[in-house]
């Protein structure tokens, strides 16, 4: 009440002051003369149409919003789809004692892109897609040396299809079936913890028990409860081709695996027979690895590791692996043997120490016996950055070979992987 009769005082001296100078009842008679005729008048259905109109443009803009949505969904994955992936930049250079063979020994830059799609349709089955392109070149992605670099890829900067296949149950059973797939995505029995630098050393050794090739194939795996697993596999190399699966004139490699698995240690036995001249590459010698007239082979593999109940310890991880092969139409078996240590959280969380060492597949003639090893520490800068800088080499690498059996090698690689 203070202040409307404090405002009624200031506006009063204001308003009479106005009246003297404009005509105040001029206006209101002018006013009144100009009212239109036609009179509004307002009901209970005023305000009604109006928010029925309201309503009706707010159902079209919805209906605008879900076509829209449907054609962004028509481009996208399907709610069952994830990837993943990763991209590694390598530098590294290579000493060698061959001069003959072709390798530089040229520092090198290369890098190689990977992406993992993975689409599940019932919840139980997985499609698996691997998308891969690099520019690796020379000993970067070469046999000779078993340099062959695990993160390597030689396919001149091509986005290719690297790996396709299907997996499904049927019960307690698994399936894989696909055009692109290598024996051992389709074991029941990890075979090795070692994470290896160059691919000589993956699986416990990459030659004729374990060693694969990207092709046709189909496996078959059980899994018991007390931790025994059972797998059997079949890949030809040419399959894809007009020759067909499983046929006399096809590379096929029929791996059957039998393992054991509990959270500390494993150990598996494998037979694989290879035909028409299978052969391997990444771990053996080129007189460990012939198969004289296309011959089969039986190659038979043991492997085994151990690791401790926590990380961070300074006893690592161990791995192990034995080859043994007989080859049709020669006198000669082969053997190799692999040793894998590991340090996991060695001295920050997630970081890796890892050492090799082992001798590739050799034939028992053979007057020399070749050793290869690999050392590597990889740490991680953040949740999605890796740096690993390893050295590898080896001594007398081409076993018994004539003119090449004492040349010796020696490597070293910085790795950057970015996983995304």
């Amino acid at each position: 009440m203070l202040v409307a009769t404090a405002s009624v005082g200031l506006i009063a001296p204001i308003t009479a002051q106005a009246s003297d100078v404009i005509n105040i009842q001029g206006m209101n008679d002018y006013s009144r003369s100009k009212k239109s005729s036609t009179k509004r008048y307002f009901d209970s259905k005023t305000f009604v149409n109006k928010a029925n109109e309201d309503i009706a443009t707010l159902k079209e803009s919805k209906q605008e919003l879900e076509i829209l949505q449907n054609n962004f969904e028509a481009g996208s994955f399907s709610d069952t789809t994830s990837m993943d992936g990763k991209v590694v930049f390598t530098i590294g250079a290579l000493n060698h004692e061959d001069k003959d063979a072709g390798l530089t020994e040229s520092t090198m830059a290369t890098y190689m892109v990977q992406s993992n799609l993975n689409t599940s349709f019932t919840g139980d089955d997985n499609l698996y897609i691997r998308l891969k392109s690099g520019n690796a070149t020379n000993w970067l992605k070469s046999y000779s040396y078993g340099t062959y670099l695990s993160s390597a890829k030689g396919n001149t900067d091509a986005l290719k299809v690297d790996k396709i296949w299907y997996t499904f149950p049927v019960g307690d059973h698994t399936f894989w079936v696909g055009p692109k797939i290598e024996n051992y995505y389709m074991h029941g029995t990890t075979p090795s913890l070692y994470k290896p630098i160059t691919k000589q050393f993956t699986l416990g050794g990459n030659g004729a028990a374990y060693g694969a090739s990207t092709s046709p194939g189909v496996g078959w795996a059980y899994k018991f409860d007390n931790g025994l697993a059972i797998s059997s596999n079949v890949a030809s190399k040419l399959g894809h081709t007009t020759t067909g699966m499983l046929t006399n004139e096809s590379d096929t490699s029929w791996a059957t695996q039998i393992g054991y698995t509990k959270p500390t240690y494993s150990a598996s036995f494998i037979v694989n027979r290879k035909t028409n001249g299978w052969t391997d590459s990444y771990y053996t010698t080129p007189l460990g690895k012939l198969r004289p007239n296309s011959g089969d082979s039986y190659n038979y593999g043991l492997r085994g590791w151990w690791r401790p109940e926590d990380s961070g310890s300074v006893v690592p991880s161990v791995s192990l692996g034995y080859d043994y092969s007989t080859i049709a139409q020669t006198p000669y078996d082969t053997d190799a043997y692999f040793v894998g240590l590991t340090w996991q959280d060695a001295f920050t969380p997630d970081d890796r120490i890892g050492l090799a060492l082992g001798q590739p597949q050799t034939r028992e003639d053979e007057t020399v016996d070749p050793i290869v090893w690999e050392a590597y520490y990889s740490y991680k800068l953040n949740d999605s950055v890796t740096m690993t800088p390893a050295i590898f080499g080896g001594t007398s690498r081409f076993g018994g070979e004539n003119g090449r059996s004492g040349r010796d090698h020696q490597g070293a690689v910085l790795e950057t992987t970015f996983k995304f």
